[in-house]
């Protein structure tokens, strides 16, 4: 079997072939599925291997005591021999994975040969193949939780067990210093727990994960952000507990705990940062410092790892064992989300690789699982997935943000949805100019032209987008072209509002993105309007913010298509779904006020109807009904999202109500619908006009695309479809 391994001394790392352990009394040989990278531990270990003698000295201390009293003992030159053999060998990596049960051991009752279990510990959870594990460092994992979740439960222990050390109390606040892996499960643990959580960390793309999943605020250590929050939330008090997940040589974290924590405060360290505790002001506060001991009760005691002896628990609640499966637990009921947290799964074949990205900085990750070959990890392995790509918007200087009035629109396309729907709107707003049109026949855009004003028709698309006086292009074609026509206008330089659907492929998904990183141009707005109804928007505030997870149900009725409509030509312009989802995707998203992690969808035989569901990453669910077999004289959407006794109906855009304390609903008198084509295309000229961001986030436009391009996936695969995010 492969197994990865380091040496200590070169700093060497290699997927070498050992043999397959033995399955001896009290344990069981599993076969790996999923084994996590502990991006803090373990790479604090690959660190300390590249480094010269000195520096591992410096490093180790408590090791360097060892050698010093070694040297004393048995003498110098024996000593060195047997620190250099120490140090010339191959160490393991690795202590959390999901596996299958491949061979039982004598007095193990409580699994069988293909089981599912969880595994923990720096010696019997490698990166490896197959493991020996005893009995107290696996349990079976819970039905419904998938294995690359298990794999989460060695680090989702110790988290656990931080919390557990901090005793906290409903209604209590919380900071958590450090939202790394171990950082991002004690904000969902102590979220789960009712307890308000402030984070720190100096990476912004962490401090918003946080706040997704659960945080209230969170903001750079040295920032006023965090104290500020801290001070709303607790009347200037401080926080009630601490919890300690940074790194690192810097004393900022001990001493930040200090000046936010309340008199009497709990400080629990979790991770292994520098502990120079400032003593007055600890002395003053009287704070209450104590520290977590890896995953619980039983940790470093060969009786309880090894030789399987439970604590009775009567005396001993939570040990290692029932923390891993309390962690299990809590995330098969959805209480602790872990798939927002996956930056990377690699195959372990590439383990060396994936490493060395980590090491040098090449992948940014909170959490990388490695994804083993053979039975156990095949079906995972086949489950489909969709990229949600990174934006990134390169080194090249963005085009000129114009200020002025007024603002010189170009149009590509001309059709019915542009001639009624868009144009009206702009063709009388003040402060807009429609420049030119180009369609690919002249009559139609001799025919846009003398409707709305345009000041100039034409077929040549590569004049329009060389004319440095038009400001922005709307790209109003075929579904087909959308992506390919935004690219080129990106590329020109243009501000681009391109209608339903971004792109058809992730392929095409990925070409604009390149375009958006070779030009610095990421002034893009995609046509998902419903966000702008003012209807929506108002039922929105009055429903108000939310504290628990969402249930959200929208039925759209969407009809049959006239034979020969060219929305029926799948192989070249896509599903109906994948040119008109993405409104309905983007609503919901904007109502939960995230971007969804995995999709899943079911058709009935032989039409088109659609169910389609949408997981969110603070448990929030998003069920899609697009049906096409329904009656024409139903209203075409209907919404519903209820959370935290609070329920929000949407009625065509025609009438809202909410219900919760006090109930609210719209005026009774007939409104035409308003769908937010007006409001999206005034703040689509005012971003053109001022500069300022666009109206939504790139970001949020490119999720909203992946989920909708996964509903295909999920419908071919027949199971969830997972958004993996780049970073």
């Amino acid at each position: 079997m492969k197994q990865v391994v380091q040496n200590y001394k070169s700093g060497e790392l290699s997927v070498l072939d050992v043999p397959v352990p033995g399955c001896k009394p009290g344990g069981v040989l599993v076969r790996s599925a999923f084994s996590l990278i502990s991006t803090g531990t373990e790479l604090m270990k690959v660190s300390e291997a590249g480094m010269s003698m000195l520096g591992k000295a410096r490093s180790r201390p408590d090791q360097v005591a060892k050698v010093v009293q070694s040297v004393a003992v048995n003498g110098l030159p024996a000593t060195y021999r047997k620190v250099m053999g120490k140090l010339d060998s191959y160490t393991p990596l690795g202590y959390s994975l999901c596996g299958v049960v491949e061979q039982v051991g004598a007095g193990i009752d409580d699994v069988k040969v293909g089981d599912l279990v969880a595994c923990a510990g720096n010696e019997h959870a490698l990166h490896a193949e197959v493991n020996w594990v005893p009995r107290n460092l696996y349990v079976p994992v819970p039905d419904g939780l998938a294995p690359r979740h298990a794999a989460f439960g060695t680090v989702g222990s110790i988290a656990l067990q931080g919390v557990r050390q901090g005793e906290p109390q409903l209604g209590e606040v919380a900071l958590v210093i450090g939202l790394g892996l171990i950082g991002q499960l004690v904000v969902q643990l102590l979220a789960a727990a009712g307890v308000r959580v402030v984070g720190a960390d100096p990476d912004p793309v962490r401090c918003e994960l946080a706040e997704r999943l659960g945080a209230v605020a969170c903001g750079d250590p040295g920032s006023a952000a965090v104290e500020n929050a801290v001070a709303e939330l607790t009347g200037g008090h401080g926080v009630d507990q601490v919890y300690l997940a940074a790194g690192g040589g810097s004393n900022q974290p001990v001493e930040l705990a200090a000046r936010l924590a309340r008199d009497r405060g709990r400080v629990v360290d979790i991770g292994k940062c520098r502990l120079d505790l400032p003593w007055n002001a600890y002395y003053e506060k009287e704070l209450d410092v104590r520290f977590s001991r890896s995953y619980g009760p039983g940790r470093y005691d060969p009786e309880y790892e090894l030789d399987g002896r439970d604590y009775p628990i009567g005396y001993v609640r939570w040990t290692e064992r029932r923390n891993l499966a309390c962690f299990l637990d809590l995330a098969a009921r959805g209480r602790v989300d872990v798939e927002p947290l996956i930056s990377r799964i690699a195959d372990f074949e590439d383990a060396v690789e994936t490493y060395r990205q980590l090491k040098d900085g090449e992948l940014k990750a909170v959490a990388v699982l490695f994804r083993y070959p053979g039975e156990a990890g095949a079906g995972e392995a086949q489950a489909p997935a969709v990229a949600v790509p990174a934006v990134r918007r390169g080194t090249a200087a963005a085009p000129a943000r114009p200020s002025r009035s007024p603002v010189r629109l170009a149009f590509v396309g001309a059709g019915n949805y542009a001639t009624s729907m868009l144009l009206p709107h702009l063709a009388r707003r003040e402060g807009v100019e429609l420049s030119a049109v180009v369609t690919t026949t002249a009559l139609s855009a001799a025919n846009a032209q003398r409707k709305f004003g345009f000041a100039r028709a034409t077929t040549d698309l590569d004049a329009v987008l060389g004319d440095a006086s038009v400001d922005a292009v709307f790209v109003v074609t075929r579904h087909s072209s959308h992506a390919e026509l935004t690219r080129r206008a990106l590329l020109a330089g243009k501000t681009v509002f391109v209608e339903k659907p971004l792109a058809l492929t992730e392929d095409e998904l990925a070409g604009v993105l390149a375009a958006v990183e070779e030009s610095g141009n990421d002034r893009l707005q995609v046509g998902f309007n419903r966000r702008f109804a003012p209807l929506l928007r108002e039922a929105k505030a009055r429903f108000g913010a939310r504290t628990g997870p969402a249930s959200l149900r929208y039925l759209v009725n969407a009809g049959r298509l006239q034979p020969g409509s060219w929305y029926l030509q799948q192989g070249t312009e896509g599903s109906r779904f994948a040119g008109e989802g993405g409104h309905f995707v983007d609503t919901a998203s904007w109502l939960l006020g995230a971007d969804p992690v995995s999709v899943y969808a079911v058709a009935p035989s032989g039409n088109e109807d659609l169910q389609i569901v949408l997981r969110y990453p603070d448990g929030s669910t998003a069920t899609l009904s697009y049906v096409t077999a329904g009656a024409p004289g139903f209203p075409k959407e209907t919404l519903d999202l209820v959370a935290d006794g609070k329920v929000l109906k949407l009625d065509d855009f025609v009438r809202a109500s909410v219900y919760g304390s006090k109930r609210w609903v719209s005026s009774r008198l007939p409104k035409a619908r308003d769908k937010g084509q007006s409001a999206e295309l005034a703040s689509f000229v005012r971003a053109v006009r001022t500069g300022g961001p666009m109206p939504v986030p790139l970001e949020s436009l490119v999720a909203t695309t992946a989920a909708t391009l996964a509903v295909q996936a999920a419908l071919a695969g027949g199971a969830p479809v997972t958004l993996e995010r780049s970073l």
